[in-house]
């Protein structure tokens, strides 16, 4: 292919997050969070580099130091000062396309969700780290409005979104539903959409983003939520939602293998009482391995079960994401994948933290 976005599975130089600062909506649980995102670090770090923005120095020195003490190699590690709104990577990160066989990173406007929260610091953060040549790959901005969690990828030209976000009046109001698929055949090589009209999660702050729901395991399976409680709330639109993967067809005309995840217990927010949009499908896929969030629930251990059925040649390592979902997102946002050949110095300078 001319042009592609590169899968998930595809071989990666790193994973980037971004660390809160004590300004952020992390403030009251920064402790929580942090201990969480070393323990992601750790986990990363045991198979590939780790690249984090981090507010300032005092930050980049401190985190130098405890990942030393906690047995991180050198060279796997990279900190950079860039500031942030928040820790969301998934989503203010860069997608990275295969175009005539060379690497280039896409940057999109990020607005918070649709001009939910703040987000002029995360919106120019990737050409903050361009700039500070973090990136090995050329970086091209486009003036779409998009997240990497309203996008899955089979890397054969095949993209997996929801209406409820690409074609919410608070991204691109200006253009349709021909218009959204055009920008992705041009900017990332699609050559279908399947769009989903249904599935939701309580408390989702992104309008329905994939990556909360269904998931490309590899070009010919799907993981997705099911929820098998017909006294929920979201039985309805998730029995939908199965119904239309059942109905999806691959680009031979073949269906696709479906694997189901579990439904966790419903949690809510002791502060306001929201339900919180805990969801298994928001794993990560890493170089031999893919991380899984768990949540301290029964369907934690099915879940894991169920992820290992779907990547048998993988290691499956869950992350305790009991504090990241008290912000409404999980383990898939908090990262962004920079596949092989993106990252400055990820093979070539390592030992470097600066």
């Amino acid at each position: 292919m001319a042009l592609c976005l590169l899968p998930e599975w595809h071989p990666q130089d790193a994973v980037q997050l971004t660390w809160p600062g004590p300004d952020s909506d992390w403030a009251p649980l920064l402790a929580n969070i942090e201990a969480t995102l070393e323990t992601l670090t750790v986990a990363i770090a045991r198979y590939q580099p780790v690249l984090i923005a981090v507010p300032d120095d005092a930050t980049r020195t401190r985190l130098a130091e405890a990942f030393r003490h906690r047995g991180v190699p050198a060279e796997r590690l990279f900190l950079k000062v860039a500031e942030a709104d928040d820790t969301w990577a998934r989503d203010h990160g860069p997608l990275t396309v295969e175009r005539d066989g060379e690497l280039v990173l896409l940057d999109y406007v990020f607005t918070g969700w649709g001009g939910k929260f703040p987000a002029s610091r995360d919106d120019s953060l990737t050409r903050r780290l361009a700039a500070a040549g973090v990136f090995a790959a050329p970086l091209v901005s486009h003036d779409l409005v998009l997240e990497g969690g309203a996008l899955e990828s089979d890397g054969q030209g095949t993209l997996l979104t929801t209406g409820a976000c690409l074609l919410n009046d608070n991204r691109n109001p200006h253009l349709d539903r021909a218009a959204i698929e055009a920008r992705l055949a041009e900017q990332l090589g699609a050559e279908r959409v399947l769009w989903l009209a249904h599935g939701h999660l309580e408390g989702d702050d992104t309008d329905s983003h994939v990556d909360t729901l269904a998931r490309f395991c590899d070009p010919r399976t799907i993981a997705y939520v099911r929820c098998d409680d017909d006294t929920d709330p979201h039985h309805p639109a998730l029995a939908a939602m199965e119904d239309e993967l059942r109905a999806l067809r691959r680009a031979d005309g073949e269906p696709y293998r479906l694997i189901p995840l579990p439904w966790p217990a419903p949690c809510f927010d002791a502060e306001d009482g929201r339900r919180l949009p805990a969801t298994y499908a928001n794993f990560l896929i890493i170089n031999g391995a893919v991380l899984v969030p768990t949540y301290g629930d029964a369907a934690d251990a099915r879940a894991l079960t169920a992820l290992a059925e779907a990547f048998p040649d993988r290691d499956i390592v869950p992350i305790d994401c009991s504090t990241v979902i008290r912000q409404h997102g999980s383990l898939h946002c908090l990262t962004m994948q920079l596949p092989r050949g993106t990252l400055t110095g990820a093979r070539r300078h390592e030992g470097e933290t600066s």
